[in-house]
């Protein structure tokens, strides 16, 4: 079933940033307005507007699910690719070399906040973010920036509790287990970072498996450049403690990405007094958030993550359901 069967209104959007366009889509349900919305944030990487990437199979994206499910809650949404992914990635790559930074993603969400508020029959004053992943970072920065319309509240699902890089690395150390020499293999990778965040060049030694040699390469690759610097060290608790709104935060226990105990823990500790802060740990959802049955002790980083956008996996209910509650209860 297409957008188009459910929904009255799904249509295509754009807006300028700088010498560049943002595209999205607007959903919205059928019924009266005005209506709350959500404007959808997705993770790491070129994932687009539909929570898809072309470094993962299948295109049964996350985000466009959840586009679905907010409008059967009664709720429009606005998702968008970010401008190194989608469609139009090729025409808009060579504009963003060394001009990708914290601050320019926090700029598309802006201008995504701006476009959907300035939709007929939308709640200016009931626009929610719901970030995945990195996401999770611009939509806590966003909100800390003082902006021109400011969010009714944030869902924050798959946050990094802890530094990007630090997040990283013990998914690599869980892999090191497996591999013989592994703990000499994670110090020369710590070595390479370490140079790498001291500005110098990484020069990551050539026994480092090609996959993690591939890693580092990406961070220091001029178009990645400054930004990767500034996410390593980014994590969601800081912002967590500025933001003054409504916030609920999920963390799958079946999530491989980020830990419900690792990362979960220093967000609450962020989160210490606060009653307008909500946790969830929904037991069977994965990193971004389709339902995962088999025991988390089953799964493997790498296949787990090649069956995030199978044809055949859906959002976990019990997540949806208790993001659904959330913001019903604040629209």
């Amino acid at each position: 079933m297409t957008e188009s069967d459910v929904y009255r209104q799904s249509l295509e959007v754009s807006w300028s940033l700088g010498p560049t366009t943002v595209y999205g889509t607007v959903v919205k349900p059928d019924g009266a307005g005005p209506l709350p919305g959500v404007v959808l944030v997705a993770g790491s990487g070129p994932t687009d507007r539909d929570w898809n990437s072309p470094l993962l199979p299948g295109s049964n994206g996350s985000g466009r699910l959840l586009a679905e499910a907010l409008g059967r809650a009664g709720f429009a949404s606005l998702r968008y690719d970010k401008r190194a992914s989608g469609p139009h990635v090729r025409e808009t790559i060579p504009l963003l070399i060394g001009a990708i930074t914290m601050q320019s993603h926090v700029d598309e969400l802006a201008g995504a906040v701006r476009t959907l508020a300035e939709q007929q029959g939308i709640r200016r004053e009931r626009i929610f973010a719901l970030g995945n992943s990195e996401g999770t970072l611009h939509a806590l920065n966003y909100q800390v920036d003082h902006p021109g319309i400011p969010l009714a509240g944030l869902v924050l699902t798959g946050p990094p509790g802890r530094a990007v890089g630090a997040v990283t690395r013990s998914q690599l150390a869980a892999q090191a287990k497996s591999v013989p020499n592994g703990e000499h293999l994670l110090g020369l990778y710590d070595s390479a970072v370490a140079r790498f965040l001291a500005g110098e060049p990484a020069a990551p030694d050539p026994s480092l498996p090609e996959g993690v040699r591939s890693l580092i390469a990406a961070l220091e690759s001029p178009f990645n450049l400054p930004f990767a610097r500034e996410l390593w060290t980014a994590d969601a608790a800081a912002p967590l403690r500025e933001v003054r709104v409504p916030v609920l935060i999920v963390i799958g226990k079946k999530d491989l990405q980020v830990d419900w105990q690792a990362d979960g823990e220093p967000l609450q500790r962020a989160a210490a007094g606060r009653t307008d802060v909500s946790f969830l740990f929904p037991e069977s959802a994965n990193h971004v958030l389709k339902h995962e049955p088999r025991p988390r002790e089953e799964l493997g980083h790498g296949e787990a993550m090649n069956r995030y956008n199978a044809p055949e996996a859906s959002l976990d209910p019990e997540t949806v359901a208790a993001i659904a509650a959330w913001l019903d209860s604040r629209r």
